[in-house]
């Protein structure tokens, strides 16, 4: 703009006076597609108007559906770039899919219908290629899938979870790689909805709360948490009258209010009434109303999802005790080379009590028969797979017999199963009867919401059969369990059981 002062129009008067003004350039200059494909003048929604204000040099966003996240970070670090020289901005997507809208749909629509005003003072820009716009400052902005070598002044990574989960590798180069060469005072931003409770987004959003809770000062190399609830969003509400609230879902409307100080209105209540019926199990992860319910279901793929939903409607997550009148039952899964998990179980009526849970590696046998005895628990039988018979090339000798020589009674194999999938259906069927106890089985549960198949990157598609993680081998002695419980006839006791333990054993 070369006109005098005294010549400029009011809008050019005002875009003069504030173009160093960041927060007012992101909620005057651009415009985006709204969800009907509309263009819009951008102006921050609630949650976006909080990352306006709170925005950290490292921010994790765990947050419901449709909340325009990742809008507001396209549109953040394209202003970022446009007027800042030699800066490098990339935002990395979940799919290929995701990629191409980010880039069009955002980043370039949003270049494209800045004013001829603005877009003549910045000049064109140098490139315009697939995904990637650079320009005369010498700045520019990507979007892709995948990591990009070189430092990054700003980073997004939207639906981190999803990621994660079904490209570990790929999110481990993401962390190792890309977040690793954001220097300290630069910016690194992820958002996503939950995927489970493993994986870098899930460790990051705990250590990120946990910080928020404690109210302690971040460093730059700290991620600040956000936490963008269903409820804060003003549209999602709804005026019909003919939807049914349940007695089921007015008590969790009442334990919002009562425990957390969430008050409903009638209209969002019925939203979420709605939105259950279609999204089911996948409500808390999609329209989570508190952090803890995000990462209180499973990911995309997994096996147990609606057990796992089911399991913490009914409250059956708990503390429970050891019974001293009950006899514990153990459930085994032995790693040659990998982790060992041993099950306590108790049975009481028709419940099935996990009161405990052990797991190692790397261990002699002689360890875990240890760790049974310290326990101090009436046993009164343990249960392994059948080829714990199979003798041991280096030594001739049996694992089964190596453990009866150390002490231990009361064994019994279940053989290997023909179908895995039919043990996974037979945990479903049984998964009604368990309780676990919430300090000592924690662990059991979040391994049994992250059992999951394994992905096909080249197909896109889940495998019919589970992925082969730290998971499994938990989900293993579970179905093993599964199978003992159900009557399958099981190899009972021999008499070199027999030991000087009595009934410890």
């Amino acid at each position: 703009m070369k006109k005098p002062s005294h010549e400029l129009t009011k809008e050019e008067l005002e875009l003069v006076n504030n173009l160093s003004d960041w927060r007012w350039r992101i909620s005057n200059l651009y415009y985006i597609k709204d969800k009907n494909g509309r263009k819009v003048l951008f102006k921050p929604n609630i949650a976006q108007t909080k990352l306006v204000k709170d925005l950290w040099f490292m921010s994790i966003v765990l947050k419901a559906r449709q909340l325009g996240v990742t809008t507001f970070f396209c549109i953040l670090y394209l202003d970022q770039v446009l007027f800042n020289a030699n800066k490098v901005a990339g935002i990395i997507a979940h799919k290929q899919d995701d990629a191409k809208r980010f880039f069009n749909d955002k980043v370039k629509f949003a270049w494209d219908n800045l004013s001829p005003t603005l877009k003549e003072l910045l000049g064109p820009p140098n490139t315009d290629s697939v995904g990637e716009l650079s320009f005369p400052n010498g700045s520019k902005i990507f979007v892709s899938t995948s990591v990009r070598s070189g430092t990054l002044q700003f980073l997004h990574i939207s639906e981190f979870g999803k990621i994660c989960a079904a490209y570990p590798n790929k999110a481990k180069e993401i962390v190792t790689g890309s977040i690793n060469a954001v220097h300290k005072g630069n910016f690194v931003t992820i958002e996503s909805t939950a995927e489970g409770r493993n994986g870098y987004f899930f460790d990051f959003c705990q250590g990120a709360e946990k910080a928020m809770k404690e109210g302690r000062e971040l460093s730059p190399l700290e991620f600040r948490f956000f936490f963008f609830p269903w409820w804060e969003e003003p549209s999602y509400s709804d005026d019909s009258t003919d939807i049914n609230i349940t007695a089921e879902l007015d008590e969790y409307f009442n334990k919002l209010r009562d425990e957390h100080e969430i008050i409903l209105t009638p209209g969002q209540k019925r939203w979420y009434a709605n939105k259950k019926r279609h999204n089911m199990e996948d409500m808390f992860r999609e329209y989570p109303s508190i952090p803890e319910e995000a990462f209180a279901v499973s990911l995309e793929g997994a096996y147990y999802t609606n057990q796992i939903s089911k399991l913490y409607e009914d409250k059956r997550i708990t503390t429970i005790p050891y019974d001293s009148t009950l006899a514990v039952e153990t459930w085994w899964d032995l790693g040659m080379n990998d982790e060992n998990v041993i099950l306590f179980t108790q049975r009481y009526g028709n419940e099935i009590r996990f009161i405990d849970f052990y797991s190692n590696h790397g261990e002699a046998l002689s360890h875990y028969v240890g760790i049974l005895k310290d326990k101090g628990y009436i046993y009164s039988r343990h249960i392994f797979p059948h080829d714990i018979n199979v003798k041991e090339l280096s030594s001739g000798v049996s694992r089964r017999k190596t453990l009866v020589d150390l002490g231990l009674s009361n064994i019994h194999t279940i053989e290997r199963t023909k179908s895995v999938n039919d043990d996974i259906e037979g945990v479903r069927r049984l998964f009604s009867r368990f309780y676990f106890d919430r300090e000592k089985c924690g662990v059991v549960v979040d391994a049994l919401a992250n059992y999951r198949r394994e992905w096909d990157d080249k197909l896109g598609a889940w495998k019919d059969r589970p992925r082969h993680d730290k998971n499994s081998h938990i989900a293993d002695a579970m179905r093993l369990l599964v199978k003992g419980w159900q009557g399958h006839e099981m190899e009972g006791t021999r008499n070199e059981n027999k030991n000087n333990y009595g009934d410890f054993f």
